[in-house]
């Protein structure tokens, strides 16, 4: 009787184990972004947005004041009703930006209020507040991504490049949860 306890006790535990791991390949898991800049990119400058770009501060206030949080278990209680988690409160908007390049980084300015900071090929745990999420930066072709990932499995992802003549900066928002999509935004900025 032992030996039989033994045998299945064994085969109980790796497969156990297997649906462990399995579970844990499925979890959501950030790519880790290039740290080269891209021969001939810089995205430097003082920028604008565009008339009609501008509906998206509206779009995007709406999106953050979903989320109001003042400690940590109020927001393991608000996310599980929330669909959108809490990555969009790592979204930052301006009407006028002021963007530093340098070989390593890039500095965000938004109507010189805020100031965001992004290492090329960071991955590391990001915070506001309470509120932790990864984050990965860096280059895919010559679009400068960011990714930020929270606990709930809500991903915002950011990209910035130039249009063809390196006269317009082009900024794509989404935020999404697996496959469903629940936010998405393209802002343009003209070159001042």
């Amino acid at each position: 009787m032992l030996a039989l306890f033994v045998r299945f006790g064994a085969r109980a535990a790796v497969f156990s184990a297997l649906i462990l791991v399995g579970c844990a390949s499925s979890a959501p898991q950030l790519i880790s972004k290039s740290p080269t800049v891209p021969e001939g990119v810089d995205l430097s400058g003082r920028w604008v947005v565009r008339a009609d770009s501008r509906a998206g501060r509206s779009q995007m206030d709406g999106l953050q004041e979903k989320l109001v949080v003042t400690s940590r278990s109020q927001r393991s209680r608000r996310q599980k009703g929330s669909s959108d988690g809490s990555a969009q409160v790592f979204i930052e908007y301006g009407e006028s930006l002021k963007i530093s390049q340098t070989d390593f980084g890039i500095f965000i300015s938004y109507d010189r209020s805020v100031v965001e900071e992004f290492t090329f090929g960071e991955n590391r745990l990001v915070t506001v507040g309470p509120i932790e999420a990864r984050r990965v930066s860096g280059w895919e072709g010559k679009s400068f991504v960011i990714e930020t990932l929270d606990d709930s499995g809500t991903t915002l992802f950011e990209s910035w490049h130039l249009d063809s003549d390196d006269a317009v900066l082009i900024r794509d928002i989404r935020l999404s949860k697996g496959d469903e999509e629940s936010f998405s935004l393209r802002q343009l900025f003209d070159r001042t």
